[in-house]
């Protein structure tokens, strides 16, 4: 590819790739227990890019569209081995009981391999996850002492289950709001931070700092800082393992990624955009708590925003009122209702409105994201990518971008800019969707 720097060789997905998941509720139960369904042949991996969706290469007269799966150097689902902490003691079937995402039926079934998945002692505080508590918690003096408990527990689970490789991926629950600060900014003084256990490291952070530190590409679900902070960054330069985030985009914000770019494309203006949410899961309960819910609303908003550029079209964007409510109501659980009215114009001004109501099972729409990013994570470290993976900002409302770039949200650019990812790793040109070569009259 010109102007690009030539792919390195891909290392085998050769052995076992264990995935190491903070945070054992509905997510990461939903995540297991579907990998090992579909193992089983119970059922498919809807949702999945890496397992369902094709890529097409050169021209599309030369007929060349493989599946992803087939094209790339994945792990195979056979591979996969499992681990979680958290601060609930319940093991995998207990806890996706508890979840109430999928059936009964299927848990039983599945009773088994989810009865040998119990969490290890996590790193817990309510100073940043208020409506939560648990008995399964580690200890220690200071942050550095639990960083260290956590890289040994990584060690611990690569030697027991035989894995060559590891991956982790944050499916815990939303923390406080935390603003970037002094400890942030550089290794050094993050890791001074660990020794007086400065309060802007957040138990996420944690995990980050000791999956890049023992060689673990790292993602995270959720919109917390963890790793998108100089300090990690710079970490994860240095160790030469790939980091990519946050906050899995599912329901609302997917929809807002799919719809926004439409109406922006057909230059459609818009005065405001009201979205609001019920939610009754774990999840729901933890965004009950007002700092939590400001980490999440500023991942939510920061989407419209980025895509419809209102200093590039005033006109039709300068001066829209965007709001995003979260409401925790337990009788709906795990099947999140996403209700948004959008009020926009068309030709001379004239008023419209669309009105959605997506009733989604947020953890279904998750789930398949966890898969996804494992494989492609491993990927990247075993093509000698590293720092922050842009490339996978389509699985992501916040995602992680270098220093100088704002984040791109358009679903439909993400995707390309993944396939196209794909393409150069791989030796295939980009596509490019231009077509000229097809007309009358070209290159004359």
């Amino acid at each position: 590819m010109d102007g690009n720097p030539t792919p390195k060789p891909i290392v085998p997905a050769a052995g076992r790739l264990g995935v190491l998941l903070p945070g054992l509720g509905a997510v990461a139960t939903t995540f297991i227990a579907g990998v090992e369904a579909i193992r089983r042949g119970w059922g498919k991996p809807i949702g999945s890019l890496t397992q369902m969706g094709t890529i097409r290469l050169g021209k599309r007269t030369e007929g060349r569209t493989p599946l992803i799966r087939e094209f790339v150097p994945l792990a195979h689902l056979d591979d996969l081995v499992f681990g979680a902490w958290d601060p609930i003691p319940d093991d995998a079937y207990r806890a996706a009981q508890v979840a109430g995402v999928l059936t009964n039926e299927h848990i039983e079934a599945l009773a088994d391999f989810l009865k040998q998945i119990r969490p290890m002692p996590a790193v817990f505080s309510r100073e940043y996850v208020r409506k939560l508590d648990g008995p399964n918690v580690k200890k220690g003096k200071t942050k550095r002492e639990l960083a260290e408990q956590l890289r040994e527990d990584i060690r611990r689970f690569r030697e027991g289950k035989g894995c060559r490789r590891l991956v982790m991926l944050w499916c815990g629950s939303t923390e406080v709001y935390l603003i970037p600060g002094p400890v942030h900014r550089t290794l050094d003084a993050f890791e001074r931070g660990l020794d007086s256990n400065d309060p802007a490291i957040a138990p996420s952070m944690l995990y980050a700092y000791a999956a890049i530190q023992e060689g673990v590409p790292f993602a995270n679900g959720a919109p917390n800082l963890t790793a998108d902070i100089p300090a990690l960054a710079e970490l994860a330069k240095e160790k030469r393992v790939p980091i990519a985030g946050k906050d899995f985009k599912t329901g609302q914000t997917l929809m807002k990624t799919i719809l926004a770019p439409g109406l922006k494309a057909r230059m459609l203006g818009l005065t405001g955009w009201f979205s609001a949410n019920i939610l009754g899961n774990r999840d729901g309960e933890v965004l009950d708590d007002p700092e939590s819910f400001k980490t999440k609303e500023e991942s939510k908003l920061g989407v419209l925003e980025r895509i419809l550029q209102p200093d590039l079209y005033p006109d039709l964007y300068g001066d829209v009122y965007h709001k995003v409510r979260i409401h925790y109501y337990p009788p709906r659980g795990d099947n999140k209702e996403g209700w948004d009215n959008i009020d926009l114009f068309g030709w001379l001004g004239y008023p419209m409105q669309l009105k959605i109501d997506f009733l989604c099972r947020d953890s279904i729409l998750a789930a398949p994201l966890v898969l996804d990013l494992a494989l492609f994570l491993d990927l990247a470290q075993r093509a000698g990518m590293h720092g922050i993976q842009e490339w996978l900002s389509f699985y992501f409302k916040s995602p992680m971008t270098a220093p100088e770039l704002y984040p791109e949200h358009d679903l439909f650019i993400q995707l390309t800019k993944l396939k196209n990812t794909l393409r150069w790793l791989m030796g295939e040109e980009p596509i490019t969707h231009l077509g000229v070569e097809y007309y009358e009259g070209y290159g004359r």
